[in-house]
């Protein structure tokens, strides 16, 4: 079993990996061809970073019908600012003071904020009717799920997005869903109501795809549906997402559980979005 486990585990990576090198390649080219500000991180496996232009008008990671409509939401704005953790030692200093998490190429929340913030997505059928949300449901951004322990207390888990009543967690280079303790998974109160636990991917002490688990909770206890949006070439997380949805004991909360990707995002988003997302990420339909 462990070792099952390490060989998913350096399979992942392997996935990932390859990813990223692809779309730093591909910024860089998109970087160059539209003469944006830009920058590599140190290392041996460099992410290229985007600088937004001194008048705040434009940024390179975001499309621009994207990011003025960012700018026109303070919400939206806010979440621009997320710090970047490691930006103050991989990073170049900046005249802005810091970088943030957005500013990467392969930031999964700034692809998701690319799609979602485009003007019309929100009231077109198309990318909603995929991922089976309602049209004009209000967009939140970093949404603090507030999923119950058995204590009484809450745990406030953060879901990249709120639809609506769809919950929506992106991926993208991320190596995995993360892994946490059993001692804290178990301290979730809808836990062994929800999962039948003994099948879940799991080591001597810890359960595996820890985000996929909570935000599973989370659905259960808001009665939202759930959706993860990943990449066709990152197969791993799509076996990690079946892994855990296979567990859930209900089958009136599995029909509001689905996965869909980047690539079935793209065939039905507006052609401008549809060329961006081609480009920049070699997300093709």
């Amino acid at each position: 079993m462990e070792m099952a486990l390490i060989s998913e585990h350096s399979a992942r990576i392997s996935f990932a990996a390859a990813l990223r090198v692809e779309l730093v390649e591909r910024a860089q080219k998109y970087a160059q061809a539209e003469e944006l500000p830009h920058c590599l991180s140190y290392g041996e496996a460099p992410t290229l970073c985007f600088a937004p232009y001194e008048d705040g008008s434009r940024h390179g990671n975001f499309l621009q019908r994207s990011y003025t409509a960012m700018l026109a939401n303070p919400a939206w704005i806010k979440r621009l600012g997320k710090v970047h953790t490691q930006g103050w030692r991989s990073l170049p200093k900046t005249d802005r003071g810091r970088w943030m998490e957005l500013d990467a190429c392969t930031s999964s929340d700034a692809l998701l904020m690319n799609v979602f913030c485009y003007p019309g997505v929100s009231r077109d059928g198309g990318i909603l009717a995929l991922l089976g949300a309602e049209p004009g449901a209000t967009l939140c951004f970093g949404y603090k799920a507030r999923v119950p322990l058995a204590n009484g207390r809450f745990d406030r888990t953060e879901v990249d997005l709120r639809l609506g009543g769809l919950l929506i967690e992106a991926k993208l280079t991320e190596h995995d869903f993360q892994s946490a303790r059993k001692d804290v998974v178990l301290a979730y109160r809808d836990f062994a109501e929800v999962f039948d636990w003994q099948e879940l991917s799991q080591t001597e002490d810890q359960y595996l795809s820890y985000q996929l688990l909570r935000n599973v909770l989370a659905a259960y206890a808001l009665q939202c549906s759930f959706c993860v949006l990943v990449d066709v070439r990152r197969p791993d997380l799509v076996d990690a997402w079946y892994a855990v949805m296979k567990c859930v004991k209900s089958v009136e909360l599995r029909t509001r559980l689905r996965i869909a990707t980047w690539q079935e995002v793209a065939q039905v988003a507006p052609p401008k979005l549809r060329a961006f997302l081609s480009t920049k990420y070699g997300i093709v339909d």
